[in-house]
């Protein structure tokens, strides 16, 4: 059981952690913070949140397990504006999409208090934003990414994957490098894949009509280019050297589909696709959303 919960980013992942974290009665109080005051205002309006706090550090006073829920840009900033009032007591974690420039920044900002941070990445999230969506059952049966360094204190570590447990969630650990290897091939790229089709398809002069005959496949495959433009924004530059290796490794694969369609090998295509057919069949997917 904690104490006091400081929320820094009552927006969807935040607010989803809090409530989550009050349902299994984890925490007794939440502070929250925001760098909109109209979104802590909400927060609070909806109960995702006891206190406003005025700014991240105050958000911080007093609590003894911290959450930074913001675009990973903003994470830098929010540990230096926090960094005077965190202790070796404190449990702090982030949700970011990306870990190895998290852990680089908790390093320049926090410096010898690095040891309270475990950086996460719980693998859930909804294509809207916002308090109003936050869920209470978000990081239920979901999988979480913890990257700690070598100087994150084991008590601290234990902490992060019981609160998680507790959640539901199932905790797996590795370094940040290979977290950020990993999650440029399975969600990075497909991102950046579902928004490069949307805006080829939506820039035609028919784009409208092609759209409006789409059917449940192209939803499903297009679901996440709905994502929101500032946050991807931000992974996808965070992410560039992982990103833009996996994204020369696809097309690689997209050109040799192309050339067995332009030469009509019928037999080599059929071949590629029923690679790719096994491949999924073969791949038990361990979260239920990317």
């Amino acid at each position: 059981m904690f104490e006091q919960l400081g929320l820094i980013g009552c927006g969807l992942m935040g607010g989803s952690f809090a409530l989550a974290l009050r349902r299994a009665g984890l925490v007794k109080r939440v502070v929250g913070y925001s760098k909109s005051p109209s979104t802590t205002e909400r927060a609070r309006q909806l109960g995702v949140i006891d206190v406003e706090a005025p700014s991240a550090l105050l958000a911080v006073s007093g609590a003894d397990i911290v959450l930074i829920a913001v675009p990973v840009a903003a994470t830098e900033a929010t540990f230096k504006a926090i960094k005077h009032l965190v202790t070796p007591q404190m449990l702090v974690m982030d949700v970011g999409s990306t870990k190895r420039d998290v852990v680089d920044a908790a390093r320049r900002a926090l410096r010898e208090q690095i040891g309270s941070f475990v950086p996460a990445h719980p693998i859930a999230g909804k294509e809207v934003s916002g308090v109003e969506h936050a869920d209470a059952n978000l990081y239920s049966g979901r999988q979480v990414i913890l990257t700690p360094t070598e100087r994150t204190l084991t008590i601290q570590l234990q902490k992060a994957v019981d609160v998680w447990t507790a959640l539901g969630c199932r905790v797996v650990k590795m370094s940040p490098e290979s977290h950020d290897a990993a999650f440029a091939a399975v969600s990075h790229l497909p991102h950046l894949i579902s928004f490069a089709l949307m805006n080829a398809i939506a820039g035609q002069t028919h784009g409208k009509d092609y759209l409006s005959l789409a059917g449940p496949g192209f939803r499903d495959f297009s679901r996440i280019a709905a994502s929101d433009p500032k946050m991807w924004r931000d992974v996808l530059l965070s992410n560039r050297e992982e990103l833009l290796a996996q994204s020369k490794i696809f097309q690689h694969s997209l050109q040799a589909l192309e050339l067995m369609i332009s030469s009509g090998n019928s037999e080599a295509l059929e071949g590629l696709i029923g690679q790719a057919s096994l491949a999924r069949a073969n791949w038990h997917m361990t979260t239920n959303k990317n």
